[in-house]
């Protein structure tokens, strides 16, 4: 079963993640290396490299590969990046950027998500998990070379500007929730933020309150 899971990894790969034009070799060499059938849940493991996003409970998903290899792509890593991902959700993405870069700092809201990423991510060592209000972002570790949130915003919060180092990038879906979303790059320099659009997406919306599943 682990050499079939390899092999639809690959052709994951190569057929949804380089063939639509993702050519960062850091970002496909993790996708290849990080087992996404152990970010689902044991009824949807058969359905681990399909070209979609797929539930993991709690009104949560685990986003489509390609949109994870691009969010992840447009971080434009070098390697040496400490990261903040708001939304740790499966912990896909989280493993992802662990592979590619020095610090990953995640915050998840759900707290019965939080215990079972916990768990999953326990094999590495360069990332830290906060089980908060990701709106606020993680101060104490502030400021970010990098930001990633997984879910969407209708504003771009605030206190992510705040602490998005000066030069640093962020990538996140806004819009209401629904298909009339954009998976927006904004770059700070000097204070001041240029956004980009990249695409049209569809997240499930930024979760304001604990939910204590």
């Amino acid at each position: 079963m682990d050499r079939n899971f390899e092999t639809l990894r690959n052709i994951m790969v190569n057929e949804q993640i380089i063939s639509r034009g993702i050519t960062d070799k850091k970002v496909i060499e993790a996708m290849r290396k990080v087992p996404r059938e152990d970010f689902i849940g044991e009824n949807l493991k058969e359905e681990a490299y399909q070209d979609g996003p797929l539930p993991i409970g709690y009104g949560q998903t685990i986003s489509q590969p390609y949109i994870v290899a691009l969010m992840t792509e447009s971080l434009e890593l070098k390697g040496d990046e400490k990261v903040l991902e708001i939304g740790t959700g499966s912990g896909y993405q989280t493993a992802i950027l662990a592979e590619i870069v020095k610090n990953v700092y995640t915050v998840e809201i759900v707290s019965s998500l939080y215990e079972r990423v916990k768990k999953i991510l326990s094999r590495y060592k360069n990332i830290k998990i906060l089980l908060s209000d990701g709106y606020h972002g993680w101060k104490e570790y502030a400021p970010f070379d990098r930001i990633i949130v997984t879910a969407a915003t209708e504003k771009i919060p605030d206190p992510l500007i705040d602490q998005l180092k000066d030069g640093g990038i962020m990538i996140l879906p806004s819009g209401p929730p629904g298909w009339s979303q954009i998976l927006l790059k904004i770059v700070k320099q000097k204070g001041e933020i240029k956004t980009e659009r990249i695409c049209d997406v569809a997240f499930v919306p930024l979760t304001r309150k604990n939910e204590n599943y």
